[in-house]
């Protein structure tokens, strides 16, 4: 095999590496954003009739 083959491809393979460890972490940072909202979202929930009613004189 040429050495020129073989360094293409130990680049190609480490490219995609490189490539396949960046879309982890956008999706981990999603998935922790994710999280995040729905635990404010859990949180808000405590009281659900918070705020549905309220009495107006004009």
């Amino acid at each position: 095999m040429d050495v020129a083959a073989v360094s293409i491809s130990m680049s190609q393979a480490s490219l995609a590496q490189n490539v396949n460890i960046a879309v982890t972490k956008l999706a981990m940072d999603s998935m922790s954003q994710t999280g995040a909202n729905l635990t404010k979202m859990m949180e808000l929930s405590v009281n659900p009739g918070l705020g549905s009613k309220f009495d107006v004189s004009i």
